[in-house]
């Protein structure tokens, strides 16, 4: 699960690959489509889809001569869990310091 989280955070860090599942939201996209709009050589675009397909968030087939692009949002669920456990941790935390400082308050 720990090694799942590290590439679905890493996939997230860049705005690059922030970018790509922005734009696979509104449906799957050749290679080419999804690189246009960023400045940079295919082979670095194609590192950032390599990571993407790491973390689970994307998928890729080949139709005739071009790679196709899908998001799989669901991947995001294992992110999800672990940000709603540490939100469920730290507002039990904060619960208790407002407790203890509402007690000491005359």
């Amino acid at each position: 699960m720990a090694n799942h989280l590290d590439h679905l955070f890493a996939a997230l860090a860049d705005p690059t690959r922030r970018a790509v599942i922005a734009q696979l939201c509104e449906g799957e996209a050749p290679v080419k489509a999804l690189a246009h709009p960023h400045a940079m050589a295919l082979p670095s675009f194609l590192k950032h889809l390599a990571q993407l397909e790491r973390a689970g968030l994307v998928t890729s087939r080949k139709v005739g001569r071009t790679r196709i692009c899908t998001l799989h949002p669901e991947a995001l669920e294992a992110a999800d869990t672990w940000i709603d456990q540490q939100r469920t941790i730290w507002t039990a935390k904060l619960d208790r310091l407002e407790a203890y400082l509402q007690k000491d308050t005359p």
